[in-house]
C-alpha cells in the first residue's frame, strides 16, 4: 500500500448557520380580521333583507384571494430564509472547494487524502478500504498518530484499483484486541450545493452527499493538504 504523509495541515473554516424565517406577517393579521368581519356580517344580517348571493360570492372570492396571498407570502419568506446570506449564499461559495467529512471518496486515479481517527487508547491501527459494493479491497497498518495521509489507490501487489467510490474505516487495537472501529474522514471536491426539504446538502465527487454540519474543514482544491 502506498501512503505518504502530507506536508501541512488543513485550514478549518467556520460553517454557516441557517437563517430563521419570520413566523408572522401583517397579511396574516389582515386575514384574521377579514374572517371575523365576514362571520359577524353573516350573523347580523336582516332576515327580511338578507345579503344578495352575488355579494357573498364577491366576498368569498376576496376571502380566497387573501388566503392564497398568505400562503404565497409564507412560501417566499421560507425561500428567503433558505437562500439568504446565512444559508444557500454561503454554501454556494463552497462549490469547487475540497471538504473534509466522514464520507466515502471517489477515486479516479488521483490520490485520496484521508484523515484516520484511531482511538486514543490504541497502540495499533489498521485502515480498511471497501469499494462501493462493500467488498474489502485493502487492509493495512497505519500510524496511530491520526495524521492525514494520502491513499494512492493501489493494491498490495501494485495493481491500480478501479475508479469507484471507496469508504475508509479505522480499526483500533490495544494489546492485540480490537477496541473499536471508526470512520476515517476524507477530502472530496464539492460539486453542488442545494436545499432538500429545507436543509442544505453538499454533493461531492462521485455523488456522495453530506450535510454542511458534518464538514470539519475546507481547503482550496488541490491534491494535497
Amino acid at each position: 500500500m502506498q501512503i505518504a504523509q502530507p506536508p501541512q495541515a488543513a485550514t478549518t473554516t467556520a460553517l454557516p448557520t441557517s437563517a430563521t424565517p419570520k413566523k408572522s406577517t401583517e397579511i396574516s393579521s389582515d386575514f384574521t380580521t377579514f374572517l371575523k368581519m365576514l362571520t359577524a356580517q353573516m350573523k347580523n344580517q336582516s332576515p327580511l333583507n338578507p345579503i344578495e348571493s352575488a355579494d357573498f360570492a364577491v366576498q368569498l372570492a376576496t376571502f380566497s384571494g387573501i388566503e392564497q396571498q398568505v400562503k404565497t407570502n409564507n412560501l417566499l419568506e421560507s425561500l428567503a430564509g433558505q437562500l439568504g446570506s446565512g444559508g444557500m449564499g454561503k454554501l454556494a461559495g463552497w462549490v469547487g472547494m475540497d471538504a473534509r467529512a466522514a464520507a466515502p471518496a471517489h477515486f479516479s486515479g488521483s490520490p485520496v487524502t484521508i484523515v484516520p481517527k484511531p482511538l486514543d487508547t490504541a497502540d495499533q491501527a489498521v485502515l480498511v478500504v471497501r469499494d462501493s459494493t462493500g467488498a474489502e479491497v485493502q487492509r493495512a497498518a497505519i500510524p496511530i498518530s491520526g495524521q492525514a495521509m494520502q491513499w494512492a489507490g493501489v493494491s498490495d501487489n501494485g495493481t491500480p484499483l478501479a475508479p469507484s467510490q471507496y469508504s475508509f474505516k479505522v480499526e483500533s487495537y490495544g494489546g492485540g484486541k480490537l477496541l473499536g472501529t471508526t470512520t476515517a474522514e476524507t477530502y472530496s471536491r464539492i460539486r453542488e450545493a442545494r436545499i432538500e426539504n429545507g436543509t442544505g446538502v453538499l454533493v461531492l465527487d462521485g455523488g456522495a452527499t453530506v450535510s454542511p454540519d458534518d464538514v470539519t474543514a475546507l481547503r482550496q482544491a488541490g491534491p494535497t493538504l
